[in-house]
């Protein structure tokens, strides 16, 4: 796994994830990033369920001025520590070792709205999917990004959120 590209470009990060982690694509986090382009820049992002911590990091490296790591893993939550502190990342970041849920109660409870929310649970856990479409802790102009199987769809709206845009890569679908 390596960093595609800002000021951390083509550096690698450890990547042997914990079991039961699905590390989402370099491909996938190129076109994802593609995406979102100078919106990064300057925003509180979140990476929900971060495994080895590569989107959140990749965000750091595009200027994200703010990433909250959530992972319950000990495991995942010390390799993206490790992988932070190699790339002499000291600041910028926060790394809460919990559910998804209980990270996003905490996070609504210190005022923080991310300005991209982006979850990738692993795909047979439909809880923390409907935990992030009913507490989605993103701003008014925010954009909540799911990460999920294309043979589980998710609905078009939810609450105030609505589907605006899904892209297809393989298996994966990212939900905007």
């Amino acid at each position: 796994m390596r960093i595609i590209s800002g000021q951390f470009k083509s550096r690698h990060l450890k990547a042997t994830p914990p079991p039961g982690t699905r590390p989402t694509s370099d491909k996938l986090r190129e076109t994802l990033f593609n995406i979102l382009g100078e919106t990064v820049r300057g925003c509180t992002f979140l990476d929900g369920c971060a495994g080895v911590g590569a989107i959140g990091i990749e965000a750091i490296s595009r200027g994200a001025s703010m990433v909250i790591f959530v992972d319950q893993s000990r495991k995942a939550t010390a390799m993206i520590r490790e992988n932070l502190k190699s790339l002499g990342i000291a600041h910028g970041y926060k790394i809460l070792e919990m559910d998804l849920a209980r990270a996003l109660t905490v996070c609504a409870r210190d005022g923080i709205a991310f300005d991209i929310a982006f979850i990738d649970p692993p795909y047979d856990r439909e809880q923390v999917y409907k935990d992030a479409l009913d507490r989605p802790s993103v701003s008014a102009e925010g954009l909540l990004i799911l990460e999920h199987s294309k043979r589980s769809p998710l609905p078009g709206s939810s609450g105030k959120l609505k589907k605006v845009r899904t892209l297809q890569q393989g298996d994966s679908v990212l939900s905007f």
